[in-house]
């Protein structure tokens, strides 16, 4: 019994250590130098066109998205921001000036600045001045990088350049008559013109274009919207395509196993308090626990259940569903036992074990302990790790698992933070398997450490990192 005390009390000791978030790997160091490469390659936001005619309702598509995406960065470029300026020749004729031909636009510089966008940079917009047909010199709006871009104008899908940088095209279709009372409405309020002017440059000029430009380019939409901003219908739908499609990672598109929790203001919030070097460690840890909640619930979302009827206290019948009985968890010492107190929270008596790999010499493989439920081999199992680094450790503990009788596809490993190297080496041996995480991050560094990344997850859980 001492010689047996001994041996757990070293391996507990050799548990509380230094806790890499990445295990030591010949495939892993070749692997790793490419995507550090890109560590600082911003993530591509989302390119939306706005297209349709004169006075259509684009502006009012435009802002209802806007309104809606309020958790995201939005950024809206105006195509009428990229006119060109008019010569002294052509302000002596501006009557005569086609303003809704695709030349009266600078399409090059609309293109570098949709492309600087896309690549994380800001830029600089000019702001076109309608009473005076010419750009402000000194002037001009300032446009960051955001999550979602909003290209709108009546030719933005013209030029094929254009199109081919946006995500989703949307063609807002209104009657003309509806049109053309509203241009006039406008172009008298807010542009200084009087009506007849409106008229006579609507026959010559905009009608001509619609027919010739605008209309031929709405076969390159993905969506119609009739009646513009009043089809709330269009949208909400459009609104939650664009929804998913940002909480969707390329990861996932890859692994159809892989699954990120959606980002909210709240959990980016929560990830740069905790991922700040001067956070205290009661903030840390109150934070983390937080984040791991929710990856708890959503990991739980993935388990199996069946239908279930209840009579409620107005003796209705309520029909349900009832949870999964057979479940367990499983803690990778020692990060991995941060996240106990979270599932015990969701999951009242779940029983869990722990599994200790050596992660210093032996190419980080070596398991040291492992202490599982009996009848591991009947139930789903939640495998609990806060950071997937290289996946080496990861892998080790999949495989005892399945060792032990699990069936693959009855494991989800949740984590809060994981490294494309970590997926990909993780999802190619186990395709069946589910990961829920809350970001995967850029790379993993040189060490093999993960790149934003938090650190040592365990210590500063713990507070042993000092």
């Amino acid at each position: 019994m001492p010689e047996e005390t001994n041996s757990i009390d070293y391996i507990m000791e050799k548990a509380s250590g230094p806790h890499f978030s990445g295990l030591r790997s010949p495939t892993a160091a070749s692997s790793s130098s490419s995507f550090f490469a890109d560590a600082n390659a911003p993530h591509q936001p989302f390119v939306i066109g706005v297209s349709g005619g004169t006075a259509s309702g684009k502006t009012t598509v435009c802002d209802m998205i806007i309104q809606q995406l309020h958790d995201h960065r939005v950024v809206l470029v105006n195509q009428d921001s990229f006119y060109r300026g008019l010569n002294t020749e052509e302000l002596k004729r501006v009557h005569e000036y086609n303003f809704d031909h695709p030349d009266a636009f600078d399409t090059e510089q609309l293109l570098e600045c949709v492309e600087k966008l896309k690549s994380g940079q800001s830029v600089q917009v000019p702001i076109y001045d309608f009473k005076q047909h010419r750009r402000s010199s000194d002037s001009f709006r300032q446009v960051n990088a955001s999550d979602v871009i909003i290209l709108e104008g009546i030719l933005v899908f013209h030029d094929q350049r254009v199109r081919n940088l946006m995500n989703m095209k949307i063609f807002v279709d209104t009657d003309a008559d509806v049109r053309l009372a509203r241009r006039i409405r406008r172009d008298t309020v807010e542009r200084g013109r009087d009506v007849n002017s409106v008229l006579e440059q609507y026959a010559k000029f905009v009608k001509p274009a619609f027919d010739d430009f605008v209309l031929p380019s709405k076969k390159y939409a993905d969506v119609i919207i009739p009646r513009g901003g009043d089809n709330h219908v269009a949208i909400d739908l459009i609104v939650q395509h664009i929804r998913t499609k940002l909480g969707e990672h390329d990861l996932c598109k890859i692994y159809p196993n892989v699954y990120v929790i959606q980002s909210t203001f709240q959990i980016r919030g929560m990830h740069t308090l905790i991922r700040d070097r001067d956070i205290s460690k009661h903030d840390f840890v109150f934070y983390s626990d937080r984040l791991i909640r929710l990856v708890v619930e959503h990991g739980l979302g993935h388990l199996p259940f069946t239908e279930k009827q209840v009579i409620t206290p107005t003796a209705s019948i309520y029909t349900g569903v009832d949870f999964c009985k057979k479940l367990c968890g499983v803690s990778i010492i020692r990060s991995g036992e941060s996240m106990e107190n979270a599932l015990r929270a969701c999951c009242k008596g779940i029983k869990i074990g722990k599994i200790l790999i050596h992660r210093d010499g032996d190419d980080g493989k070596q398991l040291i302990y492992e202490k599982l439920p009996k009848d591991i081999s009947e139930r789903h199992v939640l495998l609990l790790d806060p950071v997937l680094g290289t996946g080496n450790s990861a892998n080790q503990a999949i495989e005892l698992l399945i060792q032990k009788g699990v069936p693959e596809s009855h494991i989800i490993f949740l984590n809060l933070i994981s490294a494309p190297e970590g997926i990909h080496c993780v999802c190619k041996r186990f395709p069946s398997l589910k990961i829920v995480t809350s970001e995967i991050d850029v790379a993993l560094n040189e060490e093999f450490r993960v790149i934003p990344g938090m650190g040592e997850f365990g210590d500063r859980y713990f507070g042993t990192d000092d």
